[in-house]
């Protein structure tokens, strides 16, 4: 049985999650400000159907499709929010679920490292596929469980103050981020972020376990 774990429908994609998408997917690149939406599942291999219903049902292009033994995830934009609506909607429906059977996502790490020293900094360029955090500016690290929701609290935090993203990962046993900009705008964006994660509903996630 396929076990909806996320369902993220981003009504505007910012530019920087934009532009991160575009250097990491291998599929049709999205610009800023489109729609998009993210879809996570169980097991893993069961994506491929997943992104064929969305495909065969509507105009969305899709950028990602992660296939892991146990979750997949797959994002598809479009310029018309209707068509992306129209994907989740033939996705939901081809999965026999609705919207609210998702996983209730869990903000597992949620902290600030303030005035970053430069030999971390250094460190956090080299594996960052976003922009660079430069020494002295302030680092958010989130981590939801399930992934996807990253991109929700990603998106979120771009709106609301002005970051540099880092780094952002929305797949696997938990979803990643990275921001750094100066203090102030830092805290405005781990509030923002939060405040988008917890605004979800779903069903209770099991137990927790450190993997």
């Amino acid at each position: 049985m396929v076990q909806l774990r996320s369902f993220v429908f981003l009504d505007s994609l910012q530019p920087q999650l934009a532009a991160h998408i575009c250097s990491t997917c291998r599929g049709f690149y999205p610009v800023p400000f489109v729609a998009s939406l993210f879809v996570e599942i169980a097991p893993g291999m069961a994506i491929h159907q997943t992104i064929d219903a969305a495909l065969k049902a509507t105009k969305v292009n899709p950028a990602t499709l992660v296939v892991e033994r146990a979750y997949g995830m797959l994002e598809v934009h479009h310029e018309d929010k209707g068509e992306v609506r129209s994907a989740g909607h033939a996705i939901l429906q081809h999965l026999g679920c609705k919207e609210e059977e998702q996983l209730k996502p869990r903000l597992v790490t949620n902290m600030v490292i303030r005035s970053i020293e430069p030999m971390h900094a250094m460190i956090i360029d080299r594996m960052r596929k976003g922009s660079m955090i430069e020494p002295g500016l302030s680092l958010l690290v989130m981590e939801t469980e399930p992934a996807a929701f990253i991109s929700l609290a990603g998106n979120e935090a771009e709106k609301a103050a002005n970051i540099k993203l880092i780094e952002i990962i929305p797949y696997g046993a938990f979803g990643r981020l990275y921001l750094a900009g100066p203090e102030a705008e830092i805290d405005a964006a781990a509030n923002a972020a939060t405040t988008a994660i917890s605004s979800v509903t779903g069903r209770e996630p099991p137990p927790f376990k450190d993997k």
